[in-house]
């Protein structure tokens, strides 16, 4: 049985929404969590918050603008430097289709703006920190990679990865969303026999959160109704071997189908490893 005290989970966008949510949540059973945010100030405050309604002190605090991948790599080195073990990291952050849609953003470094926050920075994220999560599947039995996507999801056009044209915010983050999935079927596959698992999912339509009240108005879901997903990847015993899998809430559900395209994912494998240094 999964002893919650010992388990040591990072939580991307930590401190709003959906990732509060599930670090209240997770504190509440007494986890030590790495938080995540971009803003020191409301990170502070969302921490001492948490700490206060669950009464669990072993909670800690990282800034980084994800849309920066210096920063990113500046997190996954402060975490894997400070931490003796990683036994799930949950990529939670992401950027909605923005106030206006038509309106093209980019990163510090010149990467689409929902393509580099929702996958670009997880991709370099979580292969930053695979040596550390790697290390505690060894040594402890198992480690997890939790990607929060989305069932809106557009297929990838390589002949413009960066939405130079026709620019649409929704398609773009849909764009990302698949992007996700389609990284964690490749993180599945390479870590097969490490007893680190990769899946991703949708964990509710229509959150109670900042981005869709910014596009929708009202939210049909509460961020109860997606966390407890995200928690049951997290932590449920009965996933130890799943992997590779992605979930329509607590379901197995089929992805669009790029994600099972092989010379696509590995088409944007290689870039993403380009963009980010990797390669």
């Amino acid at each position: 049985m999964i002893d919650p005290t010992q388990l040591t989970i990072l939580i991307t966008g930590a401190t709003d929404g959906l990732g509060e949510m599930v670090a209240t949540d997770l504190a509440g059973k007494g986890c030590n969590l790495l938080l995540h945010g971009r803003d020191p100030i409301k990170g502070q405050r969302v921490l001492a918050r948490i700490r206060e309604q669950t009464g669990n002190d072993r909670l800690h605090y990282f800034n980084a603008d994800l849309a920066y991948l210096a920063e990113v790599n500046l997190l996954a080195a402060a975490i894997g430097e400070s931490r003796p073990r990683l036994d799930v990291l949950i990529n939670n952050a992401g950027i909605g289709a923005g106030p206006d849609t038509k309106r093209r953003e980019t990163s510090a470094d010149g990467f689409e703006l929902r393509l580099a926050v929702n996958y670009l920075a997880p991709f370099l994220l979580t292969r930053r920190l695979l040596p550390l999560l790697r290390r505690t599947a060894e040594r402890y039995g198992k480690a997890r990679i939790v990607n929060v996507a989305s069932v809106a999801q557009r297929a990838f056009d390589f002949d413009d990865v960066m939405f130079e044209r026709d620019y649409s915010g929704m398609s773009a983050y849909s764009r990302s969303k698949l992007a996700l999935v389609m990284f964690t079927f490749d993180l599945a596959e390479e870590l097969t026999g490490t007893r680190v698992t990769a899946n991703a999912l949708h964990p509710a339509s229509l959150m109670d959160t900042r981005m869709v009240r910014e596009w929708f108005g009202a939210p049909l879901n509460t961020v109860e109704a997606g966390a407890v997903h995200v928690e049951r990847l997290a932590m449920d015993e009965e996933l130890d071997c799943v992997s590779g899998v992605y979930f329509d809430q607590d379901k197995p559900a089929r992805a669009a189908p790029q994600a099972y395209d092989d010379a696509a994912r590995r088409r944007l494998r290689e870039q993403s490893l380009r963009w980010t240094g990797l390669s």
